[in-house]
């Protein structure tokens, strides 16, 4: 009698589905195809891990917390390293060995001993208190972010107050690490944003807003307000990253120091030097606190 296993196994053999997996009893042909395939498979798998490992990455503008928080130390001791080498002076008959310390450079900021948190390290206050706009561009902009509030580092969250005057602008400028969305809460503003050079066409997107409008400006994009009422306006607006960074464009380009050449700006421009130094030689104003 045979067993049902033996049976299976049996029937297993004589369907006409069954092929021998012995790569011995294959033709050389065959042989060879099936190595090429399960090489073309493996390049498939590797891909697609490569993928999922940098899914993170691309998706993430700042480096997501491994724990409750991290508190920004702004004096962390543990930010510099004692360094291996060591040199000694010798002065009469004593010997004086200097050690050296070396600094901890990170992308962020280190952590502070969750022993010493307090509440102050997630607090501030005063953004109720108006940005000063008396100044070229009539507006001001109040940041709150890591350097702010330390208890930021590691969250990917800041926030922001702009104040206009009348007829203000928060000139062109953009973030290179974080999206902005922006709340009006008293006036209007004229907004918009530039796309970058997608089929050699920089599109503009603007918006008229009122109170309680909302708008968006993605990370790393060109992008203004204009108060276009005839009183104060008042925004708030919140961004993607503990530190967003911003670039005014204008300033950037004809104020950097030391200055960019007057030949570069001339060309890109296509303007005449003499424009460009004038432009130079200005004043630029910076409206972030």
């Amino acid at each position: 009698m045979m067993s049902d296993e033996s049976k299976n196994v049996s029937s297993l053999l004589l369907s006409p589905l069954y092929k021998p997996t012995n790569a011995l009893h294959s033709p050389p042909d065959e042989r060879a195809s099936s190595v090429i395939q399960i090489r073309g498979m493996a390049v498939k798998l590797l891909i697609a891990l490569l993928a999922l490992a940098s899914l993170h990455a691309v998706l993430a503008s700042d480096p997501s917390p491994l724990q409750d928080f991290c508190v920004a130390d702004d004096n962390p001791k543990g930010a510099y390293l004692y360094s291996p080498t060591s040199k000694c002076l010798h002065f009469q008959h004593t010997c004086i060995c200097l050690l050296y310390l070396l600094a901890v450079f990170v992308n962020g900021a280190i952590c502070k001993n969750m022993n010493d948190v307090t509440a102050n390290d997630f607090y501030t206050s005063g953004l109720d208190k108006p940005g000063n706009t008396v100044n070229d561009v009539g507006s001001n902009v109040t940041a709150i972010n890591v350097n702010k509030i330390p208890g930021l580092n590691t969250l990917g969250i800041s926030l922001v107050r702009i104040d206009y005057a009348p007829n203000g602008l928060n000139p062109p400028h953009t973030h290179p690490r974080a999206t902005e969305i922006l709340v009006v809460l008293e006036g209007e503003l004229y907004v918009g944003f530039v796309t970058s050079n997608i089929g050699q066409t920089n599109r503009l997107f603007t918006k008229n807003l009122k109170k309680g409008d909302v708008f968006v400006f993605p990370q790393g994009l060109i992008h203004f307000q204009l108060n276009t009422g005839k009183c104060n306006t008042i925004a708030l607006a919140g961004l993607s990253s503990q530190n967003p960074g911003v670039i005014t464009i204008a300033k950037a380009v004809f104020g950097s120091t030391p200055p960019i050449s007057d030949d570069v700006l001339a060309k890109a421009f296509q303007v005449d030097k003499h424009l460009v130094d004038w432009l130079q030689a200005q004043q630029w104003t910076d409206n972030n606190n």
